[in-house]
């Protein structure tokens, strides 16, 4: 995927999964639109229809489905804009056309689309769903003129605004709808609050592979968008990950990787100038020692003191290294 922006891939990566799809439509789409929906035959697309220009501000996922007995599909447009775009309605209008375009000279007629619009931004969604509100004095023409004029109305779910009782689905779906509503408008202890409580709900899968996966899509999204995130942050999550997750052990490598991927060094550093209290250099001095022994097994004692010596600075250096030895004799080397 050449788009860069985290909250696209993160979109992608939930909502792409057909199951997790399925539970997202079963759980929210009206019941009137369902009962003639099979969902068993949802099919996921490969192409988007968004423009190009637009990619950074919008992300889309199609579904193919039988609807009314008939092919047809959904179409999910995600906003993930601090605010909502007046033009919505003729963005979505166009996209369809696309794909209706597609579809008629494969078959001659076009297919239902049902169109749902997405959002998580920090502003309401404050504007109309239906096109006609964009036709200037559409509601003083006549009957017979407004005949003449296509307009539509489209599903929204504003994130935002879902509370906690509102949210509904399994558990990866829930997780999702939490974190999109919650990314732009809280804190990041909150944020952290709910990657932990994922971290307890993924103990819930049976394959524990799936489970882990989607824990690392979660972090990563965190990572990508969270430019708040310290080294204070990091170390309290990683501690209480390895007590509440029983693969919590597992993902401490990982989450050290994508510490050093998402480019947390610069503002790191930057709050070790400000000075590191004893508590931060002991919570490093465990990092480090973690992810030694995850990585060669065991650490000699004579070892061990000699790391325990180190300052906070030299620790967090040695940490975003661990990755790259080969051997306790890169570590020993280091500390000549």
């Amino acid at each position: 995927m050449k788009i860069q922006n985290p909250h696209d891939k993160f979109f992608k990566k939930t909502f792409g999964n057909v199951d997790i799809a399925k539970d997202f439509l079963s759980n929210y789409l009206p019941q009137s639109i369902m009962s003639i929906i099979d969902i068993d035959t949802l099919e996921a697309q490969k192409d988007s229809h968004i423009d190009k220009k637009l990619k950074e501000s919008f992300s889309d996922l199609l579904f193919k489905a039988t609807i009314n007995n008939r092919e047809g599909y959904l179409y999910l447009l995600f906003e993930h804009k601090s605010y909502p775009s007046r033009d919505i309605a003729l963005q979505l209008l166009k996209y369809m056309v696309r794909i209706w375009d597609v579809k008629f000279k494969e078959i001659g007629r076009v297919p239902v689309i049902i169109p749902l619009v997405i959002y998580h931004g920090k502003k309401d969604w404050n504007i109309s769903r239906n096109l006609s509100e964009m036709i200037l004095s559409y509601d003083q023409l006549p009957r017979d003129v407004k005949a003449l004029i296509p307009t539509y109305k489209y599903l929204l779910y504003d994130l935002s605004n879902f509370t906690d009782e509102e949210i509904k689905g399994e558990v990866r779906n829930r997780i999702a709808i939490m974190i999109m509503r919650d990314i732009k408008r809280k804190g990041i202890g909150a944020i952290l609050e709910i990657a932990l409580e994922a971290a307890v709900l993924m103990q819930q899968f049976e394959d524990k592979d799936t489970g882990l996966e989607y824990f690392e899509t979660l972090i990563r999204y965190i990572f990508s968008t969270r430019s708040d995130l310290t080294r204070n942050n990091y170390n309290e999550f990683i501690e209480k990950v390895e007590t509440t997750y029983p693969e919590g052990s597992e993902m401490v490598m990982t989450l050290a990787q994508l510490f050093r991927e998402e480019g947390r060094e610069k503002g790191l550093l930057e709050g070790m100038e400000k000075g590191m209290e004893k508590g931060e250099t002991e919570a490093l001095l465990r990092t480090a020692l973690k992810l030694l022994t995850k990585k060669f097994g065991f650490i000699p004692g004579e070892l061990k003191t000699r790391i325990s010596e180190l300052d906070a600075s030299t620790l967090d250096v040695m940490i975003d290294g661990i990755l790259d030895y080969e051997s306790l004799e890169d570590v020993k080397r280091y500390l000549q």
